[in-house]
């Protein structure tokens, strides 16, 4: 068996001529997980589904991807990066064709969970080559570049979704179908101009064990979320099958993590403090970055009566934020080699973002809509790739792809977890909302009631479209209040975030690999006789690197 090592000259020319095709992969794969939110209901009406497919059109990708992603992080270290990134491309077109031509949402939900395999590929794969040919110094500025195309895709996602929608000739179909041609240039240039050294390790062996009972137990814990507050009650012998089924598959899972020689998931990573922040300061970044693409999408469309297209071009502060935080946070992380400080604010903006945007209800300026969603996205770009930075300097080149596989699995998990609760927490809100409207009105519930998802606002009559408008505003203001509890949690989080100097080296010197948790994990202190800005030649060997708490 075969595992890669980086080429020796970091940043030179093969990864320069490499990223233009990592970028097109990780962008197309970031796009097709909210590009058909606003069409979704287009989707659904087209293929007869029901109100409890609708959800599983996006949620088989999303489980897919989440639970498949450390399961090719640890691969990555243990076979070939580059085939097993094309292998995940192939995977991810022929998905994306079988569900371009899906005649009914069934087929379609089971493609998409073909596609979310593809997608969780890519993703960290993406992620764990730059990290294995470039020092987690120079990588800031890549990453920067990386968490703005994650973030612009995955936010532009609804905006081109409309678009494909709305346009006479192409329609949902496109939704699926746009990213192949994309992916196919990208698979070229990558089997022509990567190039990665293999290195046999004929003692390797695969912890199929604990790679299928943590895919069980994230799958029966996301179905869950997925189907309690509609198909049965919070505290019902359902939820306590599921929740506690998936307690028991997680369990077995940590125990055989914790006995076989190749983890998954190895616990001494998810145990060290900058990792464990990271994690879950991360969960924080992913429900913000997927609930607000699918949701703010959703209250242009049904509180402000904007068309599916509008609704996308509505959401570019969004986008603008992060790509510029992103990109010049990377920059900047690069030039000084520290992340805490950039971590930090990140979090506190998007916590000010969330702040901003729980005031909104129908009537709301869009000016203050617009800052809102501005300060989120520059709070998504400088937190999101540097939280992955935070994880990758602290660990050997040898753990880069489960230390990557488990960080991006995480925050993959909470943007799941937090659409999937949030978007019940807004049903329940909405349906609320407009039974009082109604009600109020002198009319009959039932005559307010329905699909929330599928409502057709230009043929309701204008009392009942403006119940239903100011149900969805104020109930997506009240969604982001609860939103902002969380950001908070995670900005608390980050102020216990170590002060890390990022190494200059691309791998942990082989005298400190055997001593996992131990050596690379000490605080190196600096010296006086250091210039400012660049790490002790002890913090280069040991990767650690910490900064005095004065920093």
């Amino acid at each position: 068996m075969r595992t890669s090592r980086p080429v020796p000259e970091t940043g030179q020319p093969p990864l320069l001529r490499s990223l233009s095709g990592l970028l097109i992969v990780l962008g197309v794969t970031m796009l097709s997980s909210t590009i058909v939110s606003v069409a979704l209901p287009q989707i659904v009406g087209a293929l007869d589904g029901t109100q409890s497919q609708y959800t599983w059109v996006v949620t088989s990708t999303l489980l897919a991807s989440t639970a498949s992603t450390p399961i090719w992080g640890k691969l990555a270290d243990l076979f070939d990066k580059k085939r097993l990134l094309q292998v995940g491309i192939l995977l991810f077109i022929t998905s994306s064709l079988l569900c371009g031509f899906a005649q009914t949402t069934g087929q379609l939900i089971a493609f998409r969970a073909v596609q979310g395999l593809g997608m969780g590929a890519s993703q960290v794969l993406v992620q764990v080559i730059i990290a294995s040919m470039v020092s987690p110094k120079e990588r800031g500025r890549l990453n920067g570049y990386l968490g703005a195309v994650m973030a612009v895709a995955t936010v532009g996602g609804p905006l081109i979704g409309g678009l494909l929608a709305d346009l006479p000739g192409l329609g949902w179909r496109w939704c699926f179908l746009i990213g192949v041609p994309f992916m196919l240039v990208a698979l070229v240039i990558l089997s022509r101009t990567l190039k990665l050294i293999d290195v046999r390790r004929p003692d390797t062996k695969v912890d199929y064990a604990g790679a299928a009972l943590i895919a069980a137990g994230v799958s029966l814990l996301l179905m869950w979320v997925t189907f309690v507050g509609n198909d049965f009650a919070w505290i019902s012998w359902p939820s306590g099958a599921m929740v506690g089924g998936s307690l028991v598959l997680l369990a077995l899972a940590v125990w055989v993590e914790s006995r076989v020689a190749e983890p998954v998931v190895p616990l001494h990573l998810v145990m060290r403090r900058e990792t464990a922040i990271a994690i879950l300061a991360s969960s924080a970044v992913g429900m913000a970055m997927f609930g607000g693409a699918v949701f703010l999408g959703q209250y242009f469309q049904l509180a402000r009566g904007y068309s599916p297209t509008e609704a996308g071009l509505l959401t570019a502060p969004l986008m603008l934020g992060t790509m510029v935080s992103s990109t010049v946070s990377g920059r900047m992380v690069s030039r000084s080699g520290r992340v805490k400080p950039y971590v930090v604010t990140g979090m506190v903006m998007l916590t000010l973002g969330f702040l901003v945007l729980s005031t909104i209800d129908a009537s709301t300026s869009l000016l203050i809509v617009c800052g809102g969603m501005l300060m989120m996205g520059l709070g998504v770009g400088m937190s999101m790739q540097n939280l992955v930075l935070v994880v990758q300097n602290s660990v050997p080149l040898r753990e880069v792809g489960a230390a990557s596989g488990t960080v991006t699995f995480f925050r993959t998990l909470g943007g799941t977890i937090g659409v999937s609760v949030l978007g019940a927490f807004l049903a329940n809100r909405v349906a609320s909302n407009i039974t009082e409207g109604v009600t109020a009105a002198g009319i009959s519930p039932t005559a307010g009631s329905g699909d929330a998802s599928t409502l057709d606002l230009e043929s309701m009559p204008p009392f009942l479209r403006e119940i239903v408008e100011n149900s969805y505003g104020s109930a997506t203001g009240d969604l982001f209040l609860v939103a902002t509890v969380i950001a908070v949690a995670g900005l608390a989080l980050a102020l216990f975030l170590p002060a890390v100097r990022l190494r200059d080296s691309v791998d942990l010197p082989e005298r400190n690999e055997g001593a996992e948790g131990t050596a690379e994990d000490a605080p190196v202190p600096e010296t006086d006789a250091e210039e400012p800005g660049e790490p002790t030649d002890s913090a280069r060997a040991t990767g650690s690197g910490r900064e005095p708490s004065a920093d």
